[in-house]
C-alpha cells in the first residue's frame, strides 16, 4: 500500500498573517515578509503532524492510493478522512496494462472516520496476482483555512509556534507534541476497537 499526496496545499491557503499575529511578530516594517517562507514551512509541518495524528486531512487536496489487493472484496476502507470524492479507480494487471473502471461500478460511502470505496454491485473487481489498483480521490475538511473547525485551526497555530520557538532544539523526545495541541485534536482521532480491526 502506498498513499501519495498528488497536490500540495497552496501558499494562499496557509494562514501566514494569523500565524504572525499569534507569534506577536512586529508589523509595519519594510521587511514584514522576510520570514514568510520560514513561517509557511512551520505551518506545513504542523498541518502534516496533526493530519498524521488524526488521520484527517485538513485542507482539501488530491491523493492516490495504490493497493496490491483488497482487504474486503465488498468495500475498501480509505486511509484518510473525510473523502469528498473518488476521482478514478484504475486496475493494473501483472504485465502493467491499465483499465479504468467506469464511475458507475463503484461509489463513495462517506464517513467522518472510515470512508469506503464500495462496489456498486456485489464485489469490487478482481485484482490479478502481481497486479494492483490505484484509487484517486479528493480529501479534506475544508477548501480553505477559514472553513476549518476553530479547534483544529488553533491546534495548527500552537504546534507551528512550538516548532518556531524550538527550531534549534534537537533534544526533544520522539513524537513530542505540546499538551494543548494533543487535547485540541483528541476528539478527531480515529477510534479503534482492538488490534487489526479494519472495519
Amino acid at each position: 500500500m502506498m498513499l501519495i499526496e498528488e497536490t500540495a496545499i497552496a501558499d494562499a491557503a496557509l494562514p501566514v498573517d494569523q500565524f504572525k499575529a499569534h507569534l506577536r511578530l512586529g508589523t509595519g516594517f519594510a521587511e514584514d515578509n522576510v520570514q514568510d517562507e520560514v513561517l509557511k514551512s512551520f505551518l506545513r509541518a504542523a498541518i502534516a503532524a496533526i493530519e498524521a495524528r488524526t488521520g484527517k486531512v485538513l485542507i482539501e487536496r488530491g491523493f492516490s492510493w495504490r493497493l496490491n489487493g483488497w482487504r474486503d472484496q465488498a468495500a475498501e476502507v480509505l486511509p484518510v478522512a473525510p473523502v469528498a470524492s473518488i476521482d478514478a479507480v484504475t486496475v493494473t494487471d501483472a504485465v502493467g496494462d491499465e483499465t479504468a473502471l467506469d464511475a458507475d461500478a463503484y461509489r463513495l460511502e462517506q464517513d467522518s472516520q472510515r470512508p469506503r470505496l464500495r462496489s456498486a454491485g456485489s464485489s469490487l473487481p478482481t485484482i490479478a496476482t502481481g497486479g494492483a489498483v490505484k484509487i484517486a480521490f479528493t480529501a479534506g475538511m475544508s477548501t480553505d483555512w477559514g472553513g476549518l473547525p476553530a479547534d483544529l485551526g488553533q491546534a495548527v497555530l500552537l504546534l507551528a509556534a512550538h516548532y518556531y520557538e524550538y527550531r534549534d532544539e534537537t533534544a526533544l523526545g520522539a513524537g513530542c507534541m505540546p499538551f494543548g495541541v494533543t487535547s485540541l485534536i483528541q476528539r478527531y482521532r480515529t477510534v479503534r476497537f482492538g488490534a487489526g480491526v479494519a472495519q
